[in-house]
């Protein structure tokens, strides 16, 4: 398999993780995100990826995009170790907080998003950060909320062992951490995120120890 990443990207961080749980090898192919422009917006990366977006995996000739989709797949074709829950009601529930970060929060916050807001609409760096802190602090309320409530609530998401809901869970609160957002609020997803940090999983895929950590 082939990833096509970028070391900060949080969607294929989650991917990265994903790969390294399941134990499977793969070529780490580099997307510059900024670089001459961002290197997914060539025409060589939109043939693989018309979005021009990041992650996407090849696997022989099965071309994958989008995140969750990749996990998806990773996961009905390399069951084990499985990274959702057998009971359906479970599986909804890991899924939900997963979907929650790639979806509420992600979104309003990628890099093209903070590129446009600052470039396009001219809004200064502050604005910026103070746009990026409120949707993310407005997010995590909801999760810290549902995840300090629920019973299911182990040392990961659900219970010991990691699923779907800590890989999208993990990156997210790392970028958090990375734009200084205060992180008290939130003891029980930062308890998750101290605890996968010492997963080795979790460690391997980290953004400094990709190969094109800068």
């Amino acid at each position: 398999m082939k990833l096509y990443s970028y070391f900060r990207s949080s969607a294929a961080y989650r991917v990265r993780i994903a790969l390294n749980l399941k134990g499977l090898p793969y070529e780490y192919a580099s997307v510059h995100l900024l670089r001459g422009g961002g290197e997914q917006l060539s025409a060589e990366y939109r043939r693989i990826c018309p979005d021009g977006i990041v992650p996407s995996l090849v696997d022989g000739d099965t071309v994958l995009r989008q995140s969750l989709a990749i996990i998806e797949y990773l996961e009905e074709v390399h069951p084990n170790p499985p990274l959702l829950p057998s009971a359906p009601a479970d599986r909804a529930h890991v899924r939900g907080i997963a979907l929650q970060v790639a979806c509420e929060i992600h979104p309003l916050n990628n890099l093209r998003v903070l590129k446009y807001l600052k470039h396009e609409l001219g809004v200064t760096d502050d604005a910026k950060d103070a746009w990026y802190k409120h949707w993310v602090e407005n997010g995590f309320t909801a999760i810290e909320a549902e995840l300090a409530s629920d019973a299911r609530t182990g040392k990961f998401v659900f219970g010991d062992t990691p699923t779907m809901a800590d890989l999208a869970l993990v990156p997210q609160v790392f970028n958090a951490i990375r734009f200084s957002v205060d992180m008290q609020p939130f003891p029980t997803i930062q308890r998750i995120y101290d605890e996968a940090s010492r997963h080795e999983a979790f460690a391997r895929a980290a953004p400094s120890e990709q190969p094109d950590a800068e």
